[in-house]
């Protein structure tokens, strides 16, 4: 690997363990909340309720897939955006996202409503006694999606401004609400199945709070418009995301049917023991979906600005650090898998503590096969890769699963229904695999030939310099090798020469002084390409951030004699623009 592949790669690799802790966190707050009802369901009120929870977890995937279909489509397109430094289109989808979330929470909840008011649940169990129970528990639910829905919108955009302090300060206050409410009414005021989810939904709407709390602050980038919404992106919107959110649409059928089996081979008991090994189970697939929330944004704004190293290196970083990082963690969940089961079951005699166990024994194996899958598929997402992603979420969500579940579960019982989910880990990555094979005539060999990145995609390695550097002296001889490169392109002698004074400028000036506001180690990371008969300076530091006005009025000064440097580039260059996104300095000069 070149030196200027391994500064990119180490800055890249910097960046996404350093984002990763708050998305993880985000993401387990949804996972918690399950594991604190499965709890509280379990040793409060008991199994029929437990199977209560189990039964809304269909549901459950549905309003994920209906917040992911936003999310996703958002997150790829401001990515996208951010990358292009399309502000006004930014602007736009955060308004299109907010206003259609609220839209289709107010439609979930108003069906939601209907359904259990009028006991028209028997497509989700036809068991007397449990039914009832599962009617008030959905009602109670019904109270929290709102917040549910756009909760999880605004994580992507508090990254996209720098304001993951929000999101982890927002997920450790739900932590505790969601604990102390179903304390309270549970515990002590004893309303049962209604209690669990109504703490829940108040719990959500803590959570959404804190996080909008930002946005009506007057200090964020993005501000909601309805006035200036241009309605004309929805299309865009939905239809980048749908393919992501296909999956959770697919897994909601899935769900019911793989209920419906467990009620016929198992027993309720069966619902109950899934339940319990699954929600636990969400704890840790946060780990998973944390990972690709950070990768999902790199992604995204590295197909806006073309970036074909950058995406091969957070291949690689996944494959070097997240899956080791979480096969070590499902040793210990498999170690522990009695120990885990403790939690909701105590008399290992009950049949449904051994088939728990097993379920910690059998499902944690899912999970590197799906950190592979998923990065996948968010790249052929934000590269429009349709029927591919259509295929996989069909394949993933539904049929591979609930199939060999079907095949397996009359002669393994539960275990069947474990092991199907492990075997479809399997299909998925092999089905990426294949689509590789097939378009490169070859089975993959490195991150390039996995993600199938188009031969013209981004500037030619012939027509681009991509160098990191740490030093003043590695600052002067790139100088002159950027002028040499874009005299060697074409280029008049003058744009050449500015070309090269540009980027020692603009690059010493990071290394002078953004180096030394920590003492951590940093890099800047440079490119330099040459595009109809222009030269694109981009410069790339994960410092300090400057504010862009702080750089305008540093050119504005009336004192002529500081600054002369960066006066002087923003005079002669045709255009600069500079945004710090996610924690990177970004600054793209054009001559």
């Amino acid at each position: 690997m070149s030196k200027s592949s391994s500064g990119n790669m180490q800055m890249i690799r910097t960046l996404m363990f350093r984002l990763l802790p708050v998305q993880v966190l985000l993401a387990v707050v949804g996972s918690i909340n399950n594991i604190v009802s499965t709890y509280f369901a379990s040793n409060y009120v008991g199994i029929d309720a437990m199977s209560a929870v189990g039964l809304y977890a269909p549901v459950s995937m549905l309003l994920g897939a209906l917040s992911t279909i936003l999310c996703g489509g958002s997150a790829i397109l401001c990515g996208k955006y951010l990358g292009q430094n399309e502000h006004e289109k930014l602007q736009n989808i955060f308004s299109l996202d907010i206003a259609a979330s609220t839209a289709i929470a107010a439609l979930s909840a108003a069906v939601l409503v209907f359904l259990s008011l009028f006991d028209l649940t028997g497509f989700f169990t036809r068991d007397p006694v449990v039914r009832p129970i599962f009617n008030i528990y959905l009602l109670g639910q019904t109270i929290g999606i709102l917040p549910l829905i756009i909760g999880n919108q605004l994580p992507a955009f508090l990254a996209a401004e720098n304001r993951n302090r929000r999101t982890l300060a927002a997920s450790i206050v739900y932590i505790i609400v969601n604990l102390i409410f179903n304390i309270l009414f549970v515990q002590i005021l004893h309303l049962e199945a209604f209690g669990i989810a109504l703490s829940s939904s108040l719990g959500m709407w803590i959570f959404m709070a804190v996080q909008a709390g930002y946005f009506f602050s007057g200090k964020s980038l993005m501000k909601f418009s309805f006035r200036n919404m241009n309605f004309k992106e929805c299309g865009p919107l939905f239809k980048i995301g749908f393919p992501g959110a296909a999956t959770n649409l697919y897994q909601t059928l899935r769900g019911l049917a793989v209920n419906h089996l467990l009620e016929i081979f198992v027993g309720t008991v069966g619902i109950s023991a899934f339940a319990a090994a699954n929600n636990f189970m969400g704890f840790f697939w946060s780990i998973p979906a944390g990972m690709i929330a950070v990768s999902r944004l790199l992604i995204s704004v590295s197909v806006g600005e073309e970036d074909r190293q950058t995406l091969t290196d957070i291949i690689r970083v996944m494959f070097r650090r997240f899956i080791p990082l979480m096969l070590a963690i499902d040793a210990l969940i498999i170690a522990f898998a009695p120990l885990l089961t403790r939690l909701f079951f105590k008399d290992p005699s009950m049949p449904v503590f051994r088939m728990t166990t097993d379920g910690f024994r059998i499902l944690p194996l899912c999970m590197p096969f799906s950190i592979i899958c998923m990065h996948l598929t968010c790249y052929a997402q934000a590269s429009g890769k349709q029927a591919l992603i259509h295929l996989t979420a069909f394949l993933d969500g539904f049929v591979c699963v609930a199939g060999f579940s079907w095949l397996l579960i009359r002669s393994l019982g539960i275990n069947g229904v474990y092991l199907a989910n492990v075997l479809n880990g399997i299909v998925i990555t092999g089905c990426f695999a294949a689509y590789a094979w097939i378009k490169k005539k070859h089975f993959p060999r490195n991150a390039d030939d996995l993600l199938v990145i188009p031969d013209d995609f981004g500037v030619p390695e012939k027509d681009r310099i991509d160098v990191s550097i740490r030093t003043l002296e590695e600052v002067s001889r790139l100088s002159q090798k950027v002028q040499d490169f874009c005299l060697e392109k074409g280029l008049d002698a003058r744009r050449s020469y500015l070309a090269g004074l540009a980027m020692e400028e603009m690059a010493g000036n990071v290394v002078s002084h953004g180096f030394t506001k920590d003492k951590k180690k940093h890099s800047v990371d440079i490119r330099v390409a040459c595009k109809n008969g222009k030269a694109i300076l981009r410069i790339k530091d994960d410092c300090v951030p400057f504010d862009p006005k702080e750089r305008r009025a540093l050119t504005e000064n009336a004192d002529v004699t500081k600054n002369i440097g960066i006066r002087m580039i923003y005079k002669i260059m045709e255009d600069i623009q500079y945004q710090n996104m996610l924690g990177l300095n970004v600054l793209t000069i054009r001559i």
